[in-house]
């Protein structure tokens, strides 16, 4: 039975290219079948990663058949993975993220949690020299999944052995890494073709505050402006989302990736009170930039107070 390898619902550059990299390394490496497969569409910068190194875009599924085998890859929240997730037979965890719990096994499983800033780092290590054996467009995958997490190493999750990882892939590819990312981060900032509510879940997690449902949704982007000059009816949007999702507010943090900074949309005295007691913010209007914020993972959801 072939195993299907997936991420985490609204697929990032890292839920779409790891689950291509651990399936290849399966059926290439290991022998047993695999196929990758996504929980969602891929964001813009995931859409310019399939082009760029001639992937082809895994099967969306919206669910697991019981006792199917799966490979969990860049999460381990059971509210980001498909509803019957726990009745699938789960073979293996691969992650970067810190447990959340509610996951159940058919038996004991292999399970790596690294304290890495991407899946694809842990992934070659893994692979230890097989991972020479890497095509192209695998190495090109990893490269592209690294380079979004750390922001060109610009995010406060990056490593020395992230860096390490990644620039010896730049070098097998012939790659220079700079004008490689920014035309990453130039597909990731084309969101023109997005509804609000779209731009809202493209890369979002669902996460509780003493009681406090959020949907924490961040936009990494070096044209700021583009999602900004729309803040009148992403606001507007925000309680059509949370009714539909079940969730009590929406942060939504336009990050800046060449200034460093995150812009805050602050639609009522709730998320103005979250601003000011976990960022120690001053709100005088609907936004609020925090500077030097741009992780969600290290400095945003570990901070957050109501």
């Amino acid at each position: 039975m072939t195993t299907q390898v997936f991420g985490h619902k609204s697929p990032d550059t890292d839920s779409t290219g790891s689950p291509i990299i651990w399936a290849w390394y399966l059926n290439e490496v290991k022998g047993e079948a695999a196929k990758p497969v996504l929980l969602g569409e891929p964001n813009t910068e995931a859409a310019f990663m399939l082009t760029h190194w001639n992937l082809d875009k895994p099967e969306i599924i919206s669910d697991v058949a019981a006792d199917a085998p799966v490979v969990i890859v860049d999460t381990n929240n059971p509210a980001e993975l498909p509803a019957s997730i726990n009745s699938a037979d789960i073979r293996a965890i691969i992650d970067h993220h810190k447990l959340v719990g509610g996951l159940e096994t058919k038996g004991p499983i292999d399970i790596t949690v690294r304290p890495l800033a991407c899946t694809a780092t842990i992934m070659v290590d893994l692979m230890g020299d097989d991972a020479a054996k890497m095509p192209k467009e695998i190495k090109g995958a990893a490269l592209t999944c690294i380079l979004s997490d750390t922001m060109e190493f610009r995010s406060p999750t990056t490593t020395d052995h992230d860096r390490a990882v990644a620039e010896k892939l730049a070098a097998d590819l012939g790659i220079d890494v700079s004008d490689y990312a920014a035309q990453m981060f130039a597909a990731k900032s084309d969101v023109s073709a997005f509804s609000d509510a779209e731009l809202i879940r493209m890369d979002s997690k669902e996460y509780e505050v003493d009681g406090v449902k959020f949907r924490v949704s961040v936009l990494e982007t070096t044209a700021p402006e583009i999602p900004l000059d729309r803040k009148a009816s992403l606001m507007e949007t925000m309680t059509t989302v949370c009714a539909e999702d079940g969730v009590d507010d929406v942060l939504l943090f336009v990050v800046d990736i060449l200034k460093e900074e995150a812009t805050l949309l602050v639609p009522n005295d709730r998320v103005k009170g979250v601003a000011e007691k976990s960022f120690g913010a001053s709100v005088a209007g609907d936004s609020v930039v925090l500077p030097g914020i741009m992780s969600r993972k290290k400095q945003i959801i570990p901070n957050l107070k109501v």
